[in-house]
């Protein structure tokens, strides 16, 4: 792992210190002068590998305690984050072992959105997006996980789910 310049490591902790793992360019601007140094900033510790870009403007920073350079988030998290905290829901056996109707434990995480489709691999978490209509992503629930709220399939919905699985 590359060391950490003295000005990366006061933004690092500044980020850790407010407990703002997930971030955007907006939450570090004042540390500096333009947007080229908020780019050079954000394009060595991605080099560094010390931060990961979530989104199109948010990005994940791996603590400072994390000394192998690895990091992993709750499943649930990420997926909120990846999709702003709107527009999906968390459904299939992810959905099916959080309500505690199956005792698989999933590989990956079945995300419902209208937004995006496709596989992704972030931090050792598997997410599979699935197109969908904005009806059945207003029928989710909001549940709250270490202080993080996310949307995930309700529990009769995603009971309906299995029983349909079972039957084939």
């Amino acid at each position: 792992m590359q060391p950490l310049s003295k000005k990366e490591v006061e933004i690092i902790a500044q980020l850790e210190f407010d407990r703002k793992y997930f971030f955007t360019r907006e939450d570090i601007r004042h540390f500096f002068k333009d947007n080229q140094q908020i780019s050079d900033f954000i394009y060595g510790l991605r080099k560094k590998e010390r931060i990961i870009k979530i989104n199109r403007r948010k990005y994940y920073l791996i603590p400072i305690k994390a000394k192998s350079g690895t990091w992993s988030e709750d499943s649930f998290i990420l997926t909120d984050e990846i999709c702003d905290g709107k527009n999906y829901v968390i459904g299939g056996w992810f959905a099916a072992n959080y309500w505690r109707l199956t005792d698989q434990i999933p590989v990956q995480v079945d995300v419902y959105t209208t937004r995006r489709q496709g596989k992704m691999k972030m931090m050792n978490t598997r997410l599979i997006f699935h197109r969908t209509s904005r009806r059945k992503i207003e029928k989710a629930v909001v549940q709250e996980i270490s202080g993080h709220s996310f949307m995930i399939m309700s529990k009769e919905d995603t009971n309906q789910w299995v029983n349909s699985r079972e039957s084939l």
